[in-house]
């Protein structure tokens, strides 16, 4: 079986090591798997190593990027020309760009051409909401709705939260058109995390009580970083708490200036991206994540995978990953594996990390809980099974 993946860009984050591990596991005797992808633009870190440690080698479009271009019409028809080549059985496409152009092109393969191809697209994330003005998202969302219908034979989701809010708050495809897949991660890296503590503490200086507090992810205006840097500014003096910042992008300018105007430098570190998260994690007490919009955020299911404790806002997938609610405080909710609180509220976002940061022994509960749910739930051997049993499905072999 034949299998055509595509993703925009192998930018840092979620998507591109998904993409990459199902690249790699799809290529044995029953499949063979080629991966088409973009050009990481200036300002994100290309994750190109990373396929080359896992022996997958991308074939590389230059004019394919994330924003919206005149070249994609030439995109498109090197998409559809690399189509004819390899003769696919199945399209996979990951990501809004690469959605919307690799499945134009599979269209066209699939009716021109007359060939037996099925069609799927993951939702990483969406678009929806937060990214852009009203206007651009309806014209966005008008595009989704006419490509399940008319493009895609399969619609994969990575939480129940995501089907909902895709399939029946935005009314993006067909029941009948959804499955649920959440993500997978290699769980067996994380092991021993404890005996890693020490490594970034004495990167940034942190004494053995501080309690760490660290946001991982790229510094874009989804993640709304700003508000975790209001959080840190109010944040009250008498717990030994630090921040740490572990990624990049074009914000990071911005924000650095932001600490600087709050007077926070002794409190907020900028470590930008860190490969080695078996490590950086294993340093942290404390994982949070501010966005305004998620898929399901890896970040959050490796610090997970490490045990930790994470506070974030209640997003897209994230409630998936915390578990039920608990008990309800003014300005967040305690759940089984984690702490959520409304998205932009930086009152509640305070209070409930000043909450976990003073609890020991509700941090080591929540984390010990997530450490269990994610093995038992999110290794890549269970996502690659999940995969491989619908495109089993799909194409009825």
């Amino acid at each position: 079986m034949k299998i055509v993946r595509i993703i925009a860009r192998l930018n840092v984050g979620g998507p591109a090591r998904h993409v990459i591990w199902l690249t790699r596991a799809f290529e044995d005797d029953e499949f063979q798997s080629v991966l088409l992808t973009g050009t990481v633009p200036e300002g994100e870190e290309d994750m190109s190593y990373f396929a080359g440690e896992n022996s997958v080698e991308p074939v590389y479009i230059p004019e394919m990027s994330r924003e919206l271009s005149p070249k994609d019409v030439v995109s498109l028809w090197k998409i559809f020309r690399r189509l004819q080549r390899e003769k696919p059985d199945i399209i996979h496409t990951h990501t809004a760009k690469a959605g919307t152009v690799g499945r134009v092109a599979g269209f066209l393969y699939r009716w021109l051409l007359w060939k037996d191809v099925k069609i799927v697209h993951t939702f990483h994330g969406h678009v929806f909401h937060s990214y852009y003005g009203r206007l651009k998202t309806g014209i966005f969302l008008f595009i989704e709705k006419i490509l399940a219908r008319v493009a895609t034979d399969r619609i994969v989701v990575i939480s129940e939260r995501q089907r909902v809010e895709i399939g029946e708050r935005f009314a993006v495809g067909r029941p009948g058109q959804f499955a649920v897949i959440p993500l997978g991660i290699n769980v067996s890296r994380f092991a021993g995390a404890g005996q890693k503590r020490a490594i970034l503490r004495k990167e940034i200086g942190a004494d053995d009580d501080e309690i760490i507090v660290g946001f991982v992810g790229r510094l874009t205006e989804i993640k709304n970083i700003p508000l975790l840097l209001e959080v840190a500014a109010a944040y009250p003096a008498e717990l030994p708490l630090r921040f740490v910042v572990i990624g990049d992008g074009h914000l990071r300018p911005g924000l650095e200036q932001t600490v600087r105007e709050l007077g926070i430098e002794s409190r907020v570190t900028f470590l930008g991206n860190l490969n080695d998260s078996e490590v950086f994690y294993a340093g942290l007490d404390i994982v949070a994540l501010c966005s305004l919009n998620e898929g399901t955020p890896l970040t959050l299911i490796e610090a997970m995978a490490n045990g930790k404790p994470f506070i974030s806002t209640a997003v897209g997938g994230v409630a998936d990953l915390a578990g039920p609610e608990l008990e309800h405080r003014p300005g967040f909710v305690v759940c089984d594996r984690g702490v959520t609180v409304a998205s932009g509220d930086a009152d509640g976002f305070r209070a409930g990390l000043q909450f976990l940061a003073s609890d020991a022994g509700l941090r080591a509960a929540l984390g010990n809980r997530g450490k269990q749910f994610v093995e038992a739930n999110y290794s890549v051997d269970r996502l690659v099974t999940d995969i491989r049993r619908m495109y089993s499905d799909l194409t009825g072999s």
